[in-house]
């Protein structure tokens, strides 16, 4: 299901700390308390995969385009609108123009949670409806990567710049080839299979141009909204990159489930936990897509809890 999550180097859980050795004991206690601690951890996290609340915000904020035509009128900050039209203008951002149409072009964006489940990502490519014809300036194709950045990124909130070098960024998820259609309407591509960013960024790449401008004789790309959907893991879950490995730390802060846990009608803690510390072998296969299939042994009380939630 996840086979990133071989990367794992450590796992943390709330009030973990690293024992003296005084107070270890034998290697066997040790080992045994490591499992149980890996066991509640990775019990949450299959769980949270599926049970936290699916979201269709994702994105935090821009980052970056590779190109932008006319700044700050046709900013990738635009993107975010879910609307093509703001206060009587059009919104949507534009790349520059290029006489060779193969020329591709990409937008970057922070995810709303450095770890989180992706399943669909969703463009709607911009039509000038100002212009002679009502031109849509689509792309041919779309592909998507998702990374984390070598080294903390801006604050999205701030000003989103142009040509952010991918030199800055490790992409450990690379999507398969989408065509786009030139239509002026959001186009849904749903991942092969859900997909754990690690890192929280997104990048789309817009590849092939379709679309001239009447004016310059140069192919633009331009898109008027980007939408991701998936199931955002934070706060319960935080991830800490350890560079230049590329392993990472993965940190349990809490076993609270996010935004469910407002109404009061989540399971417990011990929900997700309940079963012998021997099925955690289990649960990794499961997690990193070993080809195992697990029915993992929750009890009645557990799927009672789970209709209520729902």
């Amino acid at each position: 299901m996840f086979p990133w999550l071989h990367r794992v180097d450590r796992v943390i859980e709330p009030n973990c700390c690293v024992k003296n050795s005084s107070e270890v004991g034998c290697s066997k206690s040790v080992e045994w308390e490591t499992l149980e601690r890996e066991h509640r951890v990775y019990a949450f996290l299959a769980r949270g995969c599926t049970l936290f609340a699916r979201r269709e915000d994702c994105i935090a904020g821009a980052l970056s385009a590779s190109s932008t035509d006319n700044y700050p009128e046709e900013s990738i900050r635009n993107t975010l609108e879910p609307h093509d039209r703001v206060l009587r203008r059009a919104s949507y951002w534009s790349s520059k123009g290029q006489s060779n149409p193969a020329v591709p072009e990409t937008l970057t964006y922070k995810l709303v949670a450095d770890i989180c489940v992706i399943t669909e990502i969703s463009v709607r490519p911009f039509q000038a409806f100002f212009q002679w014809g009502s031109p849509i300036y689509s792309a041919k194709s779309v592909r998507f990567r998702m990374g984390h950045p070598k080294a903390p990124v801006d604050d999205p909130m701030g000003e989103p710049c142009d040509n952010f070098a991918d030199d800055n960024f490790v992409w450990t998820y690379t999507s398969p080839e989408f065509a786009m259609a030139q239509e002026n309407r959001l186009q849904k591509f749903e991942l092969p299979e859900p997909v754990l960013c690690i890192g929280g960024i997104l990048q789309v790449e817009l590849l092939g141009r379709v679309q001239k401008q009447e004016m310059d004789g140069l192919f633009y790309i331009c898109v008027s909204h980007v939408q991701v959907v998936g199931r955002p893991l934070s706060p319960p879950f935080s991830v800490e990159i350890l560079e230049p490995s590329g392993k990472f730390v993965l940190k349990a802060s809490s076993y609270t489930p996010p935004l469910l846990a407002e109404n009061g009608s989540c399971p417990g803690p011990n929900a997700y936990f309940e079963g012998p510390a021997r099925d955690l072998e289990q649960i990794l296969h499961l997690l990193r897509g070993e080809g195992v299939v697990v029915e993992y042994d929750w009890n009645e009380e557990d799927e009672l809890d789970d209709e209520m939630a729902l």
